[in-house]
C-alpha cells in the first residue's frame, strides 16, 4: 500500500536558535539524573578541546537519590541557561528520569523571548517537545554532553545540524544502515516525538503533546516486548496515531529478551500494534539509544520517504 499525507497542521509559530559557531558558549545542565563527576569533566574536556566555551549549571553535580538535585534547583539552572545572553546553546549532560516534575516551574514566557539551541534525548524528550509545543521553539533529539562523540557518524551529524542547518538539508542513515518500509508513502509535517514513554507519560497532562498532521519519530530502551506493547496500546487509546501524517522508528535497544517462550517478540508487537496504521511507516532509522545516533530537529517542518527511509528537512533550523 502507498500512502501520501501533505494534511496541513494548524500553525505553529516557530522560532529557531543561532547557528552553533566555534568559540561560542554552551551551557551545560543535569534536568533529570545525576552522571559521575568523572563524565562531567571529560564532556567538558572534549567540547572545550574542540573549541567551544563551557558555562556549568550550578546545580550540575547535585545529587537526590536517583535525581541531580532538587526539582526547583534543577528548573533554575535550565532558566538561568535561556536568560544569560553569553549562553549560545544549552546541552543536558544526560536523561535518566525526572524532567517531567520541572515542567511546572519552568518560565515558558522566558523561554520564548530567548530562542536558543536546547538539545538531548531520552528523558529529555519531554523538555524537546513541550518548548516546541509551548513556546514554538525548534529544539534537538541529539546526542548528549556525556555520549560518545568520538563516534564519527554521530559527531557529524550533531555538528553539521547545529553549525550548517540553515537551510534545508535530507537526514538518512549511513549506507550500512537500512531502513525497513513498512507503508510506502510521502509525507509532511512538524517533526515530533522521542522516547516513546516520556511521550505516553504526558498523557492527561498539561503537556500531552499534540500529534494532529504531525510526524511522530519514536524510540525505546530496555522495554521488555509486553511493555511496549502496554506503551502503544494507550497511545492506539487515546487516538494518538491516527492523527499523525506519518511514523519514523528508531533504535529499540535491548527492548528483548532471553526466550520467547511465553512473550511475542518486538517485531511481533510492532507488527500488531503499528503495521496496520494506514499512515507511511519506516523502521531502522538511525537515533535513539544506540549508535550511531543522527541528530533531528524537533518542531521542523519535514518530508518523510517511507519507501527511501529519508527525512527532508524543509526549513532552516538554526539562523
Amino acid at each position: 500500500m502507498i500512502v501520501s499525507l501533505f494534511r496541513q497542521s494548524k500553525e505553529v509559530f516557530t522560532m529557531i536558535g543561532k547557528r552553533l559557531r566555534l568559540g561560542d558558549t554552551i551551557g551545560l545542565i543535569s534536568p533529570a539524573s545525576p552522571e559521575n563527576i568523572e563524565a562531567i569533566k571529560k564532556a567538558i574536556l572534549f567540547l572545550s578541546n574542540l573549541g567551544f566555551n563551557v558555562i556549568q549549571g550550578k546545580h550540575l553535580y547535585d545529587r537526590w537519590g536517583y535525581l541531580a538535585g532538587r526539582d526547583k534547583d534543577r528548573a533554575s539552572d535550565v532558566m538561568e541557561m535561556f536568560e544569560n545572553k553569553s549562553v549560545d546553546m544549552i546541552l543536558c549532560i544526560r536523561g535518566g528520569y525526572g524532567s517531567s516534575r520541572l515542567l511546572p516551574y519552568l518560565d515558558y514566557d522566558i523561554i520564548k523571548k530567548n530562542p536558543k539551541i536546547f538539545a538531548g534525548f531520552s528523558d529529555i524528550t519531554v523538555f524537546l517537545n513541550v518548548f516546541y509545543e509551548k513556546c514554538g521553539l525548534t529544539t534537538f533529539h541529539s546526542p548528549m554532553g556525556t555520549s560518545n562523540l568520538e563516534d564519527m557518524v554521530t559527531f557529524k551529524s550533531f555538528m553539521f545540524t547545529l553549525m550548517e542547518g540553515y537551510k534545508p538539508y535530507i537526514i538518512k542513515n549511513p549506507d550500512d544502515y537500512k531502513t525497513l518500509c513498512v507503508t510506502q508513502g510521502i509525507a509532511e509535517g512538524s517533526l515530533i516525538g522521542g522516547n516513546l514513554g516520556l511521550i505516553c507519560n504526558l498523557l492527561g497532562t498539561p503537556y500531552e503533546i499534540d500529534m494532529t498532521d504531525k510526524i511522530l519519530f519514536v524510540e525505546e530502551v530496555n522495554e521488555a516486548p509486553y511493555r511496549v506493547d502496554r506503551i502503544l496500546t494507550q497511545l492506539l487509546l487515546s487516538n494518538k496515531f491516527n492523527k499523525c501524517n506519518g511514523i519514523i522508528l528508531g533504535q529499540f535497544k535491548d527492548c528483548g529478551l532471553p526466550n520467547y517462550e511465553r512473550s511475542l517478540t518486538l517485531e511481533e508487537v510492532l507488527q500488531d500494534r503499528l503495521y496496520n496504521l494506514d499512515i507511511p511507516m519506516f523502521s531502522g532509522f538511525c537515533s535513539g539509544h544506540d549508535y550511531p545516533k543522527l541528530t533531528l530537529p524537533i518542531g521542523a517542518r519535514v518530508r518523510m520517504n517511507a519507501k527511501l527511509g529519508t527525512v527532508n528537512v524543509l526549513d532552516a533550523v538554526v539562523e
